[in-house]
């Protein structure tokens, strides 16, 4: 859906796919039967007042309006490249630790406002939105921000700006949206940032992570993407001859990286790995070369090394958006020179590896 986060689906990532189904589908039925949705109000006043704690459970799980429940949903979706890359256990421990801070966070805010301008903030949109919006700070440190187009030739459109434009439409959907949103973004720059070391007090078990992965996780696991690339009807024998060798360039290159892998086990060298050995150059072939089919036995038995990349200019941006991702400058400089200057593929290898 976003180029961000590739174009593998909820593979890996039985988290979000089971958030997505089970909160929707709450979400679709309180809307068939109204008469329950007054026990899913995120009321302040029936916490406070009234003692009513469960609240702080219910209304701050499932949608009541269908709109924030499918901007939510988006942004979910979109989010999954974090569950890929710390694992379920520890992208399930951010949205736990997040959730019970901003539900302390928007007590704080709640009574400020009264405090300010002497109004009293009752209810709250209900739903997992705090989450959701506290995701955005790994979101905005961790990824870099990549130019795809302009607009007008001043305003330039990245990988990241649908991101930030559903974001901004589930903060305009309610009056009080922004009071979500700030302690979302409070609470997920705390945990984050691990401030009093909340990443070691606010966690989910080992043994949930234990009962949930034999259980819970067959549910919800998606299978794993077939490597044929689907084609559009309309599209021409040259673009999908392109597509059909950029796939080949792929799989060559991790097929490559895990051979190295293997045989690094057998035989340590030191100093840091050296991706211009693993990822030769396959994209700039001859334009007027026949494009040929691989032979495996020639591929298991040969044993030349492939041209080394050394010389290959690469961009100063392009090595610093991988450096701000937290991978160190000599990673990023050899995938970058394996890659050719690729830096989608570059960023997928350093990520998924």
């Amino acid at each position: 859906m976003f180029s961000t986060t590739g174009s593998r689906g909820l593979y890996m990532a039985p988290l979000s796919k089971g958030l997505l189904l089970v909160l929707n589908g709450l979400t679709v039925m309180l809307t068939l039967l109204p008469q329950y949705q007054e026990m899913f109000v995120y009321n302040l006043q029936a916490v406070t007042q009234q003692h009513q704690v469960w609240r702080l459970l219910c209304g701050r799980l499932i949608c009541l309006d269908v709109k924030d429940s499918f901007c939510s949903s988006l942004l979910i979706y979109n989010f999954r490249i974090f569950e890929r890359r710390f694992g379920t256990r520890k992208f399930a421990s951010f949205l736990l630790g997040t959730w019970c801070l901003s539900a302390l966070v928007d007590f704080v805010l709640a009574q400020t406002f009264q405090y300010v301008f002497e109004y009293e903030v009752k209810e709250l949109p209900a739903g997992l939105l705090a989450p959701v919006f506290a995701l955005f700070v790994p979101f905005y440190l961790s990824i870099p921000r990549m130019p795809v187009t302009q607009i007008l030739g001043h305003i330039q459109i990245t990988n990241k700006s649908l991101v930030y434009i559903v974001g901004l439409q589930l903060l305009t959907s309610s009056p009080f949206m922004w009071l979500l949103a700030l302690s979302g973004l409070v609470s997920g720059g705390l945990y984050y940032s691990n401030v009093l070391w909340l990443q070691k007090i606010l966690f989910v078990p080992a043994w949930v992570s234990y009962v949930g992965r034999y259980i819970l996780e067959p549910l919800f696991s998606s299978s794993q993407p077939t490597d044929e690339t689907p084609l559009g009807m309309g599209a021409t024998l040259d673009i999908q001859r392109q597509q059909r060798m950029d796939l080949l360039d792929q799989q060559l290159l991790l097929a490559q990286y895990n051979e190295a892998r293997r045989n690094a086990r057998h035989q340590p060298q030191a100093g840091l790995l050296q991706w211009t050995r693993l990822f030769p150059s396959l994209r700039h072939r001859g334009q007027n070369r026949p494009p040929t089919q691989p032979h495996p036995q020639a591929q298991t038995h040969q044993s030349t090394q492939p041209p080394l990349l050394e010389n290959s200019p690469v961009a100063e941006e392009q090595v610093a958006r991988l450096v701000e991702m937290g991978f160190s400058r000599i990673d990023a400089l050899e995938a970058l020179r394996a890659s050719n200057n690729d830096i989608n593929m570059a960023t997928n290898f350093l990520l998924q590896h």
